[in-house]
């Protein structure tokens, strides 16, 4: 018998990037999406935190390969 399942966790990065002085909210706000939409803060991710949501499973039917005479 074959059983897929399927893990759901919610994954909490951090990353700690320097981010010019004398920026207001908005802009801060855009530095940092504009950093990670650029690829440049992937690299600065690390995994701080890993939440369990939830596990399911379902039953794959198998079919024979063998035919019957």
């Amino acid at each position: 018998m074959k059983v897929i399942v399927t893990v759901v966790e919610k994954i909490i990065s951090e990353a700690h990037i320097d981010i010019p002085d004398g920026l207001n909210q908005s802009a801060i706000k855009e530095h940092i999406v504009d950093r990670y939409n650029t690829g440049e803060m992937l690299t600065d991710m690390n995994i701080f935190q890993v939440d369990f949501e939830s596990i399911s499973a379902r039953i794959v039917k198998e079919h024979s390969s063998t035919k019957s005479a």
